[in-house]
């Protein structure tokens, strides 16, 4: 079993491919323009000025505060992140091929690596993240684990290069930050929850998927879960959407940027040169060490890399 040391200061959630391995050529695959024949479930997000940020942030030099925002357009948002079936339908019509299978390799949690794995390398900032060779969509835990694959969980591992070719395919795209955060509060205000303000505990309020315990040691898996929960879990919120936060971390289709002249900003940013924008943390958030599953907090990551906890969903125009 591995040692686990402090949690790192750093942006622990989404560690990139160049933590584990520098150097390795980004590739990219476009999806084409096909008629699909795939059915998305999805719910109108009416139109309205949305609140973008909160007048109460949590995460200092995240970017969470209150921005400006212009009125949006009414839209349509899957009412679930893009499911392990539906992506296989994906890749069926067009042989798409993830980054992670490009690369051989995929990010996955300490603890859902199996034991026969053998050794495997560790990110510095955060050792519970672990470089799997063969771990990718359908192999969630590396080679051999396709027992693991649930076709009504969310589908994993898959970068935003991947998530995009998947939008595009599907007749829409990722959504914006203010449109995600839009959607996730349900015409509720500046709430920090889909639900509203009530904080998840590891007693008796567990209304979405994140870590119940001691991070990164021991999940009490109180919300029945220690990985991924299906999709279409938990209570959704006022626009019908599901797991808005929690589960897994979802791509928009923006840059992560704040607009600060903090100098500690300035110099994460320019660590961060080209990552994309990720939107409600996941099943391995606590409030003790990352507490990103909240609807204005911010993670981000390069293009290429994927992880155990990543998803994504589309919206399409009205």
């Amino acid at each position: 079993m591995m040692t686990v040391g402090p949690a790192p200061k750093a942006a622990c959630c989404t560690p990139c491919r160049d933590d584990a391995l520098p150097g390795e050529p980004a590739q990219s695959q476009p999806a084409g323009n096909l008629d699909t024949g795939i059915r998305l479930e999805t719910v109108v997000i009416p139109a309205g000025l949305p609140v973008l940020g909160t007048g109460h942030p949590r995460i200092p030099n995240d970017g969470e505060e209150l921005r400006k925002s212009a009125p949006l357009a009414g839209f349509r948002m899957t009412e679930t992140t893009i499911t392990n079936a539906q992506f296989k339908k994906f890749v069926d019509s067009t042989g798409y091929v993830t980054d992670a299978e490009r690369y051989g390799w995929s990010f996955v949690f300490w603890s859902l690596v199996p034991q026969n794995t053998g050794a495997t390398l560790a990110v510095a900032s955060a050792d519970w993240w672990r470089k799997v060779h063969g771990a990718d969509w359908r192999n969630i835990a590396g080679t051999g684990t396709q027992t693991l694959w649930d076709p009504d969980h969310p589908v994993v591992h898959v970068s935003w290069n991947d998530a995009m070719a998947f939008a595009r395919w599907a007749g829409g795209r990722l959504p914006t930050e203010a449109e995600w955060e839009h959607a996730a509060r349900g015409n509720l205000g500046d709430v920090p929850y889909p639900w509203g303000s009530r904080e998840p505990d590891d007693e008796d309020f567990q209304p979405c998927n994140i870590w119940q315990g001691q991070f990164p040691a021991n999940d009490l898996a109180l919300d029945g879960y220690r990985a991924t929960a299906p999709a279409k879990s938990f209570k959704p919120n006022d626009f019908g959407l599901y797991n808005m936060v929690g589960n897994v971390w979802e791509w928009t289709c923006e840059p992560y940027k704040i607009h600060s002249l903090r100098k500690a900003v300035r110099e994460k940013l320019a660590a961060m040169k080209g990552y994309k924008l990720l939107k409600g943390g996941s099943f391995l958030c606590h409030r003790s060490y990352c507490w990103r599953y909240r609807i204005p907090a911010r993670s981000g990551a390069s293009p290429d890399t994927s992880l155990a906890h990543q998803g994504f969903r589309v919206v399409l125009d009205l």
